[in-house]
């Protein structure tokens, strides 16, 4: 590539947020070109590509992995399809965008990244919420000092309705499929590690969600490395919509972010206060932060730097995933320094 050449990126994956990003791709990103589209149900690879105009449709992502024409791929499959795919991609110099999470097994993830590294092609993980305005104003705030020394974190992050059953089979849970945006929020606001988790779950919205192994509510306690304590709060069904708040309480304030709705009206009258209900789901809340850790991709290619969400920021997530999986299962405290870290 030189300066000013558009970068040709190769979406491999169809599905609801392979169609996402190849859309914000090809229509709302300067510089950005979709010059072909990958998934093993081909029908639906050549059904986006045709609505995107794409020019190359297939059920083999090799063939995009592979094509001279490509600059860059977006990983945007089944998670257990992602390391792989980062490591041929690396091999043919590709750079990389790839959907959370990396992978499941931190020996994976620690291949694909050495394969990365040893390429020397960017890489982004897709952690979109950093990406979101409001959030982005508590962590400039946070770094500012604005608030003094943070001292507690809170999350709240419910979703309006459950996954189905045959979903949460294969997602590897809820710590790695939901909390995980939480756990790397936590991060990302408190500008330092968490050393240390204790989880605390249960089976309260759908049975069947338990038979198959998994939570549906839970309460993760986080200890960082400067000795602030946070609280995420996690549930699969929220009755009034997608809930989505954030709170760094500090020795100089507080700021927070709390939930976007439709409109900001609010009605008094003698039977109480009323205001709209949250934005029901994450198509609507975050589609603007979709589009922006697309655009910072591209730009981050187009300039030759580093991408703001690293292999690392996808790596340390999932070991946080890990140690709340252990500790709900245990029912103790587990050190991140448990595992390979």
């Amino acid at each position: 590539m030189t300066a000013g050449d558009d970068v040709r990126i190769g979406v491999i994956g169809a599905g609801r947020i392979g169609k996402i990003h190849a859309r914000n791709l090809a229509t709302c990103v300067p510089g950005a070109r979709v010059v072909a589209v990958a998934d093993p149900i081909r029908e639906a690879a050549c059904e986006l590509a045709e609505q995107l105009r794409v020019p190359l449709a297939t059920g083999d992502y090799r063939e995009v992995i592979n094509n001279p024409e490509v600059d860059a791929v977006a990983i945007c499959s089944s998670t257990n399809t992602h390391a792989q795919m980062m490591i041929e991609a690396a091999a043919a110099n590709k750079h990389i965008f790839c959907e959370k999470p990396i992978a499941y097994d931190l020996a994976r993830i620690d291949e694909a990244l050495a394969a990365v590294d040893r390429a020397g092609v960017l890489l982004q993980i897709g952690f979109n919420r950093r990406f979101d305005q409001n959030f982005k104003k508590v962590r400039e705030m946070v770094i500012e000092g604005k608030i003094g020394e943070p001292q507690i974190l809170r999350i709240t992050s419910r979703d309006p309705a459950p996954p189905p059953v045959e979903y949460v089979k294969v997602s590897g849970g809820m710590f790695f499929d939901m909390t995980i945006h939480d756990f790397d929020m936590a991060r990302y606001l408190m500008g330092c590690e968490v050393e240390e988790i204790y989880a605390a779950g249960g089976v309260l919205v759908d049975p069947g969600i338990g038979e198959a192994g998994d939570i549906d509510t839970a309460v993760v306690t986080l200890r960082f490395a400067n000795g602030a304590i946070g609280t995420i709060d996690n549930s699969r069904k929220a009755a009034y919509g997608y809930d989505q708040r954030v709170e760094v309480f500090g020795s100089g304030g507080m700021v927070q972010a709390l939930n976007n709705t439709p409109d900001s009206h609010i009605y008094s009258s003698a039977a109480g206060v009323q205001s709209a209900k949250p934005l029901y789901f994450f198509l609507e809340r975050y589609m603007q932060s979709f589009t922006d850790e697309v655009r910072v991709f591209v730009e981050s290619i187009r300039s030759g730097t580093t991408p703001p969400v690293t292999g690392v920021d996808g790596r340390i997530p999932v070991v946080m995933a890990m140690a709340a999986t252990r500790s709900l299962k245990e029912h103790r405290p587990v050190r991140l320094s448990e595992f390979a870290v």
